[in-house]
C-alpha cells in the first residue's frame, strides 16, 4: 500500500524540480551560437584614378 507523504516533503519536491526547470531554460537560453565578431575597419588601398 501507498503511504502518505507529508506536505513539506511534497512542496519541497515541488519546488526543487522547479528549481531545476528554471535552471535548464537558463542554460538552454544561454547555449545558443556565439555572435560573429565584427571586422575592425584597417587601412584600406585607394585605387589610382590615372
Amino acid at each position: 500500500m501507498l503511504e502518505r507523504t507529508r506536505t513539506a516533503e511534497r512542496y519541497a519536491r515541488g519546488f526543487t524540480a522547479a528549481l531545476v526547470a528554471v535552471a535548464t531554460l537558463l542554460l538552454a537560453a544561454n547555449a545558443g551560437p556565439a555572435r560573429a565578431e565584427t571586422p575592425q575597419p584597417g587601412p584600406q588601398a585607394v585605387a589610382d584614378s590615372r
